[in-house]
């Protein structure tokens, strides 16, 4: 089995998609779409950008008081100093003796190794892996697990049903759906701003033409969600509470018991403890039944539709989605055991167009039919040490040494961190409770950052190096369950002393008497991984061509070799021949391991449990709303928020905040307003769209405007979430994020009143 080839073109990818190169006449480049891509992302064409360019680092750069009086010193004035420019030899020898120092004083417990990022769709110049196999090379590095994404999920589901990494790589695919899917019911929508990325280029954007060829076909579907414009094609809305969607989840398994429309045998066949479950849902554990009226009273979704929708499952092929946005929320972890619970109860998980997913629309790879194989990238080599942190912890881990936390069952003690070195992420973007990390971020003595722009975390940091670009180099995108191996060609000079990752650390490496490069340039690096992506193409009958003659056409299609897939059907074909990854080899609805935890906030089996912060736990008078902090549409997460696609989507020069028109209107708040958003946590300055497709009592604010704080007025000016989400552990078993769970007030803010926004410009420089 052979994949086709292309005619030579320059092309590169992207993590929003696949581009073609144009030069132009100026001697700069233009970028177009692919033409294979019949529903292409917009982000990625601004890549190029003069907008980008006036952000750029251009030389290595030194926070002030480092510099002249080494680490440690005024880590309060980060952010808040001038940068003094320096020669590269200056810079990376500077870094080297920092190195030493720390490790020969505190050790490499004292190292932390920037935790999260998408800088590239390359599998070589992934700045991640870069950093952490110099890290790895000199002794090893304090690490992190999981994602901000799905924290919780990631934790919960491999002893529910399976790892993330094969639920996702067997998602049934869409032409399967639409041949046999009836019913299609999402807890928080199908967002397709999201499936707009895939981590390695998605080459044919499908998720919106999965979704309607389900529509042409007859599929009916029910968006369960706060919002109710997160769906491409037409939807019953059923508006809920932020994150009560367990209790509703829950109801609707209370219809299905008492009225024997579970599939009982399904559940004794492929499941463990239905029993233990059951008890809970009737009330004969706790005196509570889960009915109906009970849900509707927390999730504010009528007890009469909540009965019909469970018949409805019941009567109909079924397919259950849930949107990873419900996890990030205090006990994240049960929505999503209790839809796998839900989908074992209505019996259909197997079946052709039935069953369960955990992210159609959270990428665009959830749901494709290619073949999935592993793909070479940079290795990252060993890391001696064992200590780690859940990634969204490390302002916990930065302001309480030494203190105790539990992960997945286990104890750990949070290291005492010197230094951190970050590359190819934005931490000022993705963590919680902005305000609360600037306080962290006082505590290392020295803080390191590769990065090609003047991000917030950049200009907080102590030592700045400048990295090119996708376009400034060579490299290849790939990613499982896409169509597209794309050649990336470099088509830029280094923006001006910019580098790339890999020779920033084998010059470092040099330093400090470590072999990084192996002897290989970055050409030489490009065959070994290709070479690698070839022999494991071979092992599944796809015959990839010659390095070179790759490199020459630009592109390999795997859409050729794509084959349906139906989510466990082997397990439910013949479950003891084919068990899932659970310590019984079945569904587990109730976890022997989870119980054995003892853990006061998540119990053996789903439970509703009262989040810290929801509308239900308002009292009179209480006007606050619930903020939902979404993935942006017009950019990944913060990058290329300085584009101009980003900023038009900008109001006033902010991130908008979408309101519900009677929410809006007791507050006297109109289209286009400026408006502060506040909490005891922190303030921020938005501009309101008012909007009916936000339910009332909710707000949503989407992340990834660079944080840019005014530190005089404690007030962010850009219309970050972050300044005001909360940051606690979803629970103690995952010890993911909570950005979901977060109460809010509002109001209307004098146009007099608000600073100017600076997130874009350069910090201040001292010759």
């Amino acid at each position: 089995m052979s994949g086709a080839g292309t005619n030579s073109k320059t092309r590169t990818a992207a993590h929003w998609g696949v581009y073609e190169i144009i030069p132009d006449d100026a001697g700069g480049v233009s970028i177009r779409s692919a033409a294979e891509d019949g529903d292409p992302s917009p982000i990625g064409l601004h890549m190029a950008s003069d907008a980008l360019k006036r952000v750029r680092i251009a030389r290595p750069a030194i926070r002030r008081s480092w510099l002249e009086h080494g680490p440690g010193s005024n880590q309060l004035l980060r952010g808040r100093e001038p940068f003094v420019e320096v020669e590269w030899d200056v810079a990376l020898d500077l870094l080297a003796g920092e190195f030493k120092r720390i490790r020969e004083t505190f050790g490499n417990e004292a190292i932390f190794g920037g935790s999260y990022g998408w800088a590239s769709a390359g599998r070589f110049h992934h700045a991640q892996s870069q950093v952490h196999r110099f890290l790895n090379l000199i002794g090893g590095y304090v690490s992190h697990v999981d994602s901000y994404s799905l924290g919780a999920g990631k934790v919960i589901l491999p002893h529910v049903v399976s790892g993330l990494s094969p639920l996702l790589n067997q998602h049934t695919s869409w032409d399967v759906m639409a041949s046999n899917t009836e019913l299609f019911v999402t807890f928080g929508g199908i967002p397709v701003k999201n499936a707009q990325i895939s981590q390695g280029g998605p080459g044919r954007h499908r998720v919106v033409a999965g979704m309607r060829g389900m529509e042409e076909a007859g599929t009916r579907f029910v968006n369960v969600s706060p919002v109710g414009d997160n769906m491409p094609v037409e939807s019953e809305w059923l508006a809920i509470r932020p994150n009560t969607d367990t209790a509703m989840m829950l109801a609707i398994a209370h219809v299905l018991h008492k009225d024997g429309l579970a599939d009982f045998a399904f559940l004794k066949s492929h499941c463990v403890g239905y029993e233990r479950f059951a008890d809970y849902l009737t009330g004969a554990a706790d005196g509570i039944a889960k009915t109906p009226a009970w849900a509707s009273e927390i999730c504010g979704v009528a007890a009469g539709r909540i009965e019909t929708l469970a018949r409805e499952m019941a009567s109909h092929r079924t397919m259950l989605n849930i949107s990873w946005s419900l996890q990030r929320a205090v006990h994240g972890e049960q929505p999503f055991w209790m839809l796998i619970t839900l989908a074992a109860m209505v019996g259909q998980i197997g079946l052709p167009g039935g069953g369960f997913g955990v992210g159609y629309g959270a990428m665009n790879s959830v749901g494709n039919d290619n073949i999935r194989f592993k793909f070479g990238d940079f290795p990252q080599g060993q890391n001696p040490l064992k200590t780690f942190i859940p990634v969204a912890r490390i302002a916990d881990m930065l302001l309480n040494p030494g203190s105790v936390f539990t992960y997945n069952g286990k104890s750990h003690a949070y290291p005492d961190i010197r230094l951190v070195y970050w590359a190819g992420g934005n931490p000022f973007h993705h963590h919680q409770d902005l305000n609360r990390l600037l306080q962290a971020w006082q505590k290392p003595e020295t803080i390191i950052v590769n990065e090609p722009y003047w991000t917030p975390t950049a200009k907080r940091a102590d030592i700045v190096l400048p990295v090119t670009t996708s376009l400034e180099r060579n490299d290849i995108a790939a990613a499982s369950g896409e169509d597209f191996v794309v050649a990336m060609k470099k088509v830029e000079e280094p923006f001006g002393q910019s580098r790339n990752d890999f020779d920033i650390f084998n010059a470092l490496a040099r330093r400090m008497d470590v072999d990084f490069s192996e002897g290989l340039d970055e050409q030489g690096w490009l065959r070994r991984l290709y070479e690698v992506s070839r022999e494991n193409a071979a092992a599944q009958h796809i015959q990839m061509p010659g390095f070179d003659d790759f490199w020459h056409q630009g592109l390999f299609d795997l859409g050729p070799q794509a084959k349906p897939i139906v989510m466990l059907d082997d397990f439910r074909r013949a479950p003891a021949e084919n068990p899932v990854s659970t310590p019984s080899g079945r569904i587990e609805i109730f976890s022997e391991t989870i119980a054995g935890f003892c853990l006061a906030d998540c119990a053996g089996h789903p439970t509703w449990r009262e989040p810290t912060e929801w509308l239900g736990a308002r009292t009179p008078g209480d006007g606050r709303l619930h903020l939902i902090s979404d993935q942006p549409v017009r950019r990944l997460h913060s990058q290329l928020d300085a584009s101009p696609h980003s900023r038009e989507g900008k109001v006033a020069g902010r991130e908008p905040i979408h309101i519900n028109p009677a929410d809006a209107a007791v507050r006297d708040i109109a289209d286009g307003d400026l408006v502060e958003v506040f909490n005891e946590r922190g303030r921020l300055i938005s501009a309101a769209v008012v909007s009916e497709a936000i339910m009332p009592g909710v707000l949503r604010l989407s992340t990834g405007a660079w944080f840019d704080m005014d530190h005089d007025a404690r007030i962010e000016k850009h219309g970050n979430p972050n300044a005001v989400t909360l940051d606690i552990p979803a629970s103690s078993l995952s010890q993911g994020c909570s950005a979901q769970t977060c109460l809010v007030d509002i109001r209307r803010l004098d146009p007099k009143q608000a600073m100017p926004v600076l997130a874009f410009e350069h910090p201040d420089f001292q010759a």
